[in-house]
């Protein structure tokens, strides 16, 4: 590691401890939960995980937050059925606040939704960041949970939104591909990031033990060639009414609260409520906005 990434290590432990629960200047709460829904292969269902995992968690009483990080290319207010009047894009552009971006989706979640063309995150200028710091920063003590649904792939958005959260939840199929983008993503973090620790869930799974294999999988290439550790936190059963949610752009657990695929949903939030939170200094969402910011 480079003396100027040492240095920056250092600044950004400094301003986790001032910022934790109870340090001076800072109110003792629960601090808000960020997780990262990312996948190495797009078409795995990233987004439709993000949305009904939302749906389950403010199902349990969980404040929830939802930032669709897939910048240029919006999905979660089109799976919700919203048609937001405005986007980060006039964030951004000075023309509105993040609460006059912010729309309400089902269940009280709140969403700050995406737009055509909004820029990187990492050729922001200096004014963007710092505005959008200081705006965020209000938001921290209002959600239980904040999710980022991250773009498909290995991009300086996906690397940088991934680092900056507290959780990975990294979402595959069973499709060999899918499996394959799925180490390649958690091989780059491991090796470039130094993140240690991933959640997985497999989508579209035709029972528990096929969603096991995959697991199996990648716990295997993982444990030979990688210093990670990955937590199975569940599986999504493939159902065609999948499909009829998204095209009526309804959650499933709102469509369909007594089948299979949405009690999946609901043990899947179940478990991520149930996951130790970590006590390392990625764990407030103040420290979030900052170590994304200044990357």
């Amino acid at each position: 590691m480079s003396q100027e990434h040492m240095d920056q290590a250092e600044t950004l432990r400094s301003l986790s401890d001032r910022l934790a629960p109870g340090a001076e200047g800072h109110p003792a709460g629960k601090a808000a939960r960020v997780i990262s829904v990312t996948s190495g292969k797009g078409g795995v269902g990233k987004t439709a995980v993000t949305s009904n995992l939302a749906v389950a968690l403010a199902r349990m009483g969980k404040k929830v937050l939802i930032i669709d990080a897939d910048l240029g290319l919006a999905n979660i207010d089109v799976v919700f059925g919203l048609t937001p009047q405005y986007n980060l894009n006039h964030f951004f552009g000075a023309e509105k606040t993040l609460t006059e971006v912010m729309v309400d989706g089902p269940e009280g979640i709140k969403i700050l939704p995406a737009g055509s063309g909004v820029q990187s995150i990492t050729h922001l200028s200096s004014e963007q960041k710092m505005r959008f710091l200081e705006e965020l920063d209000g938001l921290g003590d209002e959600f239980d949970f904040v999710l980022i649904d991250t773009e498909a792939g290995i991009s300086e958005n996906v690397t940088y939104f991934n680092v900056a959260a507290q959780d990975i939840l990294v979402v595959t199929t069973p499709e060999p591909t899918a499996i394959t983008d799925a180490y390649v993503l958690m091989k780059l973090l491991s090796l470039q990031y130094h993140e240690k620790q991933f959640n997985l869930v497999v989508n579209s799974v035709k029972d528990s033990d096929e969603a096991l294999d995959v697991y199996k999988k990648l716990t295997i290439v993982s444990d030979r060639y990688l210093d990670i550790s990955i937590d199975y936190l569940g599986c999504i059963p493939w159902d065609k009414k999948m499909r009829e949610s998204v095209r009526r752009q309804t959650s499933i657990l709102q469509l369909y609260p007594n089948i299979k695929v949405s009690a999946s949903f609901e043990t899947l939030a179940c478990n991520i409520t149930k996951t130790p939170q970590a006590t390392q200094p990625k764990g407030t969402i103040q420290f979030f906005w900052r170590k994304l910011l200044s990357f």
